[in-house]
């Protein structure tokens, strides 16, 4: 018995001591199956060494893994997993699920690529997952919506496609939805607005289509709503501005139609509404005045028109008014001059007119950008203007302002001006010396405002970081100063359409980083100075109408980025360089006009890119290069008035987008190849005053007698097919004619052309030949009789009224 007792005490202690070996043995399991997770997940992955130098096989402690956070009581499962802006590559290895306990999933900003696996569904915990910033590919998988923990969904800017999951109105706790910046289409779920938790909601610039769901403005917990750059469209719906909880819509580049939907004073607390790039018409209306909160406000890019309302001038808080590019009118409501708060303040490209406030520069202490370009504003740029401290941007182009220009020196914050094409004068030059107190200046666009006078050699004094600079279509003279080359992060140099003269300063070489150059219609002379070879970044170079001579610089191809390359209407001389024929991505050249000569280097057929070739009117002599047909996007070739010798190449029939061809004025031979009539985009054709021969090719743009000229090449004949067409119509002509003449011309008597011009009249001769009488054709006695007898030699009966005979 007593044995017994103790046998049964000992089962007693024994049954506790199993149950906790049994959690033990679970417990490891688990925290070994999470570490056998990850380690699957690095082996399908690379990455530089130090991102998964800690996660060893070795290791047992995973929770110290770089990115692993595991949870603080035992068993440590792995919580949070957070490798962002790792560098790694890849796809997400499926086995990623098996962290069961995983709330926080964040890969963001690396170079994952494939399809999201839908095995993520098995991570019933997970609360925030972030995939942002990757390369990412085919649908969002619909198994996410298992995940009913999801507060946090981010997949933006990845290549996703496909529809967005119905089923994420399955997840009650989602908070944040931010799709943007992929591929994804069809329309928006209309269950996505029953979510009673959503907040932010972010789906712009992807390609969807259709309505915005009224259940998602309705939404009793949105915040945010965020759908810019879609293809969206119809009305916006009129509920938009009923929501109680919206603080910023942006519904921008869309293709939203009608007026704005009224708005009511349930939406006050709006701050952010962008409702720019779409098709929206009418008015403002004078209701948007209520949204009291409004930080930003942009219409801009519309349709809209008439005046703008003086309600906009209600606003307190307001900080951006953008209504650029649309059809308002009418003079400016003062109140909106008087928003303090006001930063930036853009009614550009509209019919505005009126003056401006001559006390502005008070009225907006605030403000820091004013874009009032292209409008109708008139009288004199306000001085007032000079207070206002912040200013660093400043937009009056294309008005109508009047007056000096004001000496905006005492404004240290500006980084761009522009007063281009208004009437403004400037009896000396010293706005522009105010200015060298602009440190911050990267912008100054002086266009078109009638400057005279030499150009102060301190303009080479401006802001080091002076990027823009344009005085073009002005009357600036006298030598472009060589301090020009002093502003060496210049990037834009515009100062064509002036009467500058002398040479090009050497020092123009300094501007390492200048990407275009127009000196263009000036009268600039000497020769084009080799240090142009050192803007390696030039895309546009333009000097043509000036006066330059002398040989094109060799140097110039070292501008292997120059894109739009003329010099035309100069004196330059000397042969084509070969350096130039090697600008693989220049797409327009022009050196006519000028006394070029020697011959076309066979290099010209490395300009792929070309889109038109202007040698014209130069002294250029020898065959026209086969290797020309390599330049396949070729749409304009002008080569007349030159000394171009042999054949048309058979190989231009491989210049299938050709629009014009001029190949005039030169010493061309052979026959006019037959595949210029298939060329099928060719508009015009000239092959005047050549030494053509053989019959002129039929069909295409030879159908066209309007678009080609074949004048001038005295061995040319017409086709068979043309012989024909003619034969018919003289045919027709003598049978309409020959009736009304005497009957003599039926007959083998001798006519004479003044007997045809004085019996019958100028008007009928003309009628049947085309030709005056007087024309050289009728010097070797040609008349109407010989044309009659070619036409019918044997049947004079078919035309003739038999009782004539």
């Amino acid at each position: 018995m007593a044995s017994l007792i103790v046998f049964s005490l000992g089962l007693v202690w024994l049954i506790p001591f199993t149950n906790i070996c049994s959690l033990a043995i679970t417990i490891s399991n688990e925290t070994e199956s999470d570490r056998q997770a990850l380690l699957c997940f690095k082996a399908q992955l690379s990455s530089p060494a130090e991102v998964f130098s800690s996660w060893s096989k070795a290791s047992l402690d995973f929770c110290n893994w770089n990115g692993v956070t595991c949870s603080t009581q035992p068993p440590h499962r792995v919580m949070e997993l957070n490798l962002a802006s790792q560098g790694i590559a890849g796809s997400i290895p499926p086995c990623i699920a098996s962290l069961t306990s995983l709330t926080k999933l964040q890969l963001s900003n690396n170079s994952f690529h494939g399809d999201i696996p839908s095995e993520l569904g098995l991570l019933s915990q997970l609360s925030n997952l972030n995939l942002s910033t990757n390369s990412l590919e085919g649908r969002i998988p619909s198994s996410l919506s298992r995940c009913r923990h999801l507060e946090e969904i981010n997949l933006s800017n990845n290549k996703l496609q496909g529809g967005i999951p119905s089923a994420f109105d399955n997840l009650p706790e989602l908070q944040t939805l931010v799709l943007s910046e992929n591929r994804l289409s069809g329309t928006i779920p209309p269950s996505l607005g029953s979510s009673l938790s959503l907040k932010y909601v972010d789906l712009g610039r992807n390609a969807l289509t259709g309505e915005i769901p009224e259940t998602l403005v309705n939404s009793s917990s949105l915040e945010v709503l965020r759908l810019m750059s879609n293809s969206l469209g119809r009305k916006l719906p009129n509920a938009l501005f009923n929501s109680t909880t919206l603080i910023t819509i942006c519904l921008q580049k869309n293709s939203f139609i009608g007026y704005i939907p009224p708005i009511t004073a349930t939406s006050p607390q709006v701050k952010h509404l962008d409702l720019g790039g779409n098709q929206l018409s009418g008015t403002i209306p004078s209701s948007i005045g209520d949204l009291s909160s409004l930080l930003t406000l942009r219409l801009q890019e519309n349709n809209l028109a008439g005046s703008i309302p003086e309600t906009l001038g209600n606003f307190q808080t307001l900080e951006v008014l953008s209504l650029r590019q649309n059809n308002l009118s009418g003079i400016v409501p003062p109140s909106l001059f008087e928003i303090f708060s006001l930063k930036v303040l853009d009614m550009a490209n509209n019919s505005l007119t009126g003056r401006l406030p001559s006390d502005i520069g008070y009225t907006l202490p605030s403000i820091e950008g004013l874009s009032l370009y292209s409008n109708k504003f008139e009288g004199p740029i306000p001085d007032s203007l000079l207070n206002a401290y912040n200013l660093s941007i400043l937009y009056l182009t294309d008005n109508h302002f009047t007056g000096l220009i004001p000496s905006f020196g005492s404004l240290p914050n500006l980084e761009e001006l522009d007063v281009s094409y208004n009437m403004l004068e400037a009896v000396d030059w010293d706005f522009i010396s105010s200015l060298l107190n602009c440190s911050r200046l990267t912008r100054l666009l002086l266009a078109g405002i009638n400057l005279q006078g030499n150009l102060p050699k301190y303009v080479g004094n401006l802001s080091s970081t002076m990027k823009e600079l344009y005085l073009n279509d002005n009357n600036i003279s006298g030598p472009i100063p060589q301090e020009i080359g002093n502003l060496r992060n210049l990037k834009e140099l515009h100062m064509d359409n002036n009467s500058f003269t002398g040479n090009i300063p050497p020092t123009i070489g300094n501007l390492i980083n200048l990407e275009h150059l127009a000196l263009e219609r000036n009268k600039l002379s000497g020769q084009i100075p080799d240090t142009i070879g050192n803007l390696v970044q030039l895309s546009y170079l333009t000097l043509d109408w000036n006066n330059l001579s002398g040989r094109i610089p060799e140097t110039i191809g070292n501008c292997n980025r120059l894109e739009t390359f003329n010099l035309a209407h100069n004196s330059l001389n000397g042969s084509m360089p070969e350096t130039i024929l090697k600008i693989t991505p220049a797409r327009e050249f022009d050196l006519s006009h000028n006394h070029l000569s020697g011959g076309i280097p066979e290099e010209v057929g490395k300009l792929i890119n070309l889109n038109k070739l202007s040698i014209s009117n130069n002294m250029l002599s020898g065959n026209i290069p086969s290797t020309l047909s390599k330049c396949v996007h070729l749409q304009y070739i002008e080569m007349q008035n030159n000394f171009f010798e042999g054949s048309i190449p058979q190989s231009f029939e491989q210049l299938k987008g050709i629009k014009e061809l001029d190949l005039s004025r030169n010493n061309l031979s052979g026959k006019i190849p037959v595949f210029l009539a298939s060329l099928n985009s060719l508009e015009h054709l000239n092959l005047s005053f050549n030494n053509f021969d053989g019959e002129i090719p039929s069909g295409g743009v030879f159908a066209n007698s309007s678009a080609v000229s074949v004048e001038g090449n005295n061995h040319l004949c017409a086709s068979m097919g043309d012989r024909k067409r003619k034969h018919k119509t003289l045919v027709l002509v003598a049978k309409i004619a020959i009736p009304i003449l005497g009957i003599e011309y039926g007959m083998n008597e001798k006519i004479s052309t003044k007997g045809d011009v004085y019996s019958f009249g100028v008007l009928l001769l003309e009628m049947i030949t085309g030709r005056s009488p007087r024309d050289e054709k009728f010097s070797d006695g040609t008349n109407l009789h010989n044309l009659v007898a070619r036409v019918f030699p044997t049947s004079i009966h078919d035309i003739v009224d038999p009782a004539m005979l």
